[in-house]
């Protein structure tokens, strides 16, 4: 189908993390001359939220505020401020906040993920998440009231150690439990988690591995062992959680409610529907893709290809993406970062120490000036490592 400039398609695009912000510019750039796309973006807030910096606003430490108005300006994106409340596939329309309706003709789904804090009894009551600069600002309010005791993370995944190793770091007159079913680094190179393991002893975080929590109580956490462990606070990290707006506008979905996708990252039940980020569920020749930043930005990218494709009447290339590294913060001047196979297993390269904390922090700045580039040169964001043999999958044409 071929869009004219007498009549505009309508791109709306949910989202405005890594992979809907990177859909939303990279549609703008390449069509703001020709005027037959009238792109609108979707998002909360107003601001850009860095969740790779999350666990620092958890301990108090001011980030930049990013304005995403003002990075959208010139190119001729809508923006609207509101929560997306429901979706309707079969009319083409997104309600806003219960009192606004949004057509579109073809829809970008990028809404990611939340922690999942209904797993676990108590947890939504009586745990801290760091979903939003909200929620880490009233956990690190809460930090410092805290005099000493014991700050809990529900989670031995690298958020979890991320937040763990910043909190003992900024709060040293807190002990710090991680708490988690596998030991912190579990898939990491040896040597790499050799470093992480003595980085969270050197910081005083007590490592608890191969427990489960069984429920979350106002000043303690209940382990499924019958054991307990107070808590002033605890911090949870463990395993993410979608919004059920997809399943629920009737688009196939995952068992953990992720929109499904083809190799273009069309919503199979929905060809008009694109979904990018933790929202898909998108296969690759080593399984199925998890959320990173890294692999984030590429999607949103490569859906808006597809989708400027296949207006212009051209069949979409396949989604290909191989993973590459996996930094991880251990306070502000230590870090490791494991370099991986596509499929995101580990290679015997490690960086550590302070040289691992600049490349980490040079990949954690490195998203906001990206955007700024991709306005004026939309291609020199359509770089991303495709993978090679791992993930080419041969049913894919």
């Amino acid at each position: 189908m071929n869009a004219t400039a007498t009549q505009q398609h309508k791109v709306l695009v949910l989202g405005a993390g890594y992979a809907g912000l990177s859909a939303a510019i990279q549609l703008a750039a390449r069509t703001r001359k020709r005027g037959n796309l009238r792109v609108t973006l979707v998002n909360p807030y107003d601001t850009f939220t860095e969740r790779l910096r999350l666990h620092m606003t958890a301990t108090g430490q001011e980030t930049a505020e990013m304005n995403i108005p003002g990075l959208l300006d010139g190119t001729g994106t809508g923006f609207v401020r509101g929560w997306v409340t429901a979706v309707d596939a079969e009319t083409k329309t997104v309600r806003i906040d219960d009192d606004r309706v949004l057509r579109y003709d073809t829809l970008v789904y990028g809404l990611g993920s939340i922690a999942n804090t209904v797993a676990v009894p108590g947890v939504d009551n009586h745990a801290y998440t760091l979903d939003s600069p909200e929620d880490a600002a009233i956990l690190a309010d809460r930090l410092t009231r805290l005099d000493g005791g014991t700050v809990v993370v529900g989670g031995s995944g690298l958020t979890g150690v991320e937040a763990a190793a910043e909190i003992a770091e900024r709060h040293p007159e807190l002990e710090v439990v991680l708490l988690g079913r596998q030991e912190p680094g579990a898939s990491m190179h040896p040597k790499a988690k050799a470093y992480m393991d003595a980085a969270l002893a050197r910081l005083g975080v007590r490592v608890r591995s191969g427990v489960e929590v069984a429920k979350v109580l106002p000043g303690s956490v209940e382990l499924a062992d019958g054991s307990s462990i107070p808590a002033g606070a605890v911090l949870w990290t463990s395993g993410t959680r979608v919004s059920p707006l997809a399943a629920a506008a009737g688009l196939t979905v995952d068992e953990r409610g992720r929109v499904v996708t083809d190799s273009a990252l069309r919503s199979v039940s929905h060809p008009d529907v694109y979904a990018v980020g933790d929202a898909a569920a998108i296969r690759q020749g080593y399984g199925v893709m998890h959320g990173t930043c890294q692999g984030g930005m590429p999607t949103g990218v490569h859906a808006a290809l597809s989708i400027l494709r296949v207006l212009a009447g051209k069949e979409p290339k396949p989604f290909r993406f191989g993973y590459y590294h996996t930094p991880v913060s251990l306070g502000r001047n230590d870090a490791v970062v494991q370099f991986t196979h596509p499929d995101d297993s580990p290679r015997r390269i490690v960086l550590t120490g302070k040289r691992a904390a600049k490349y980490k922090e040079t990949v954690t700045a490195a998203p906001w000036p990206t955007f700024a580039r991709m306005k004026k040169m939309p291609a020199s964001g359509a770089f991303w490592p495709h993978g090679g043999r791992y993930t080419r999958i041969r049913s894919a044409k």
